[in-house]
């Protein structure tokens, strides 16, 4: 099931770590900016490691909310 990623602008603090995870998926602008996809599991990993929970991961196929 292909996944999809949003940031939540308001909660992003630019700690860049989902850029350094997953560069094909975000870019740290001022706050972090989906640029891409990719693997499913290396975008839910990606928002597990932020530490402003700023990444919301949504089923792209039915718009169920993956995580948080």
């Amino acid at each position: 099931m292909p996944y999809l990623a949003t940031i939540d602008t308001g909660a992003c603090a630019s700690h860049g770590d989902c850029e350094a995870i997953a560069p094909e998926i975000f870019v740290l602008e001022d706050v972090a900016v989906v640029v891409g996809t990719g693997p499913d599991e290396l975008m839910l990993e990606a928002a597990r490691i932020c530490p402003a929970a700023a990444i919301v991961v949504t089923d792209a196929n039915s718009g169920r909310q993956v995580y948080p």
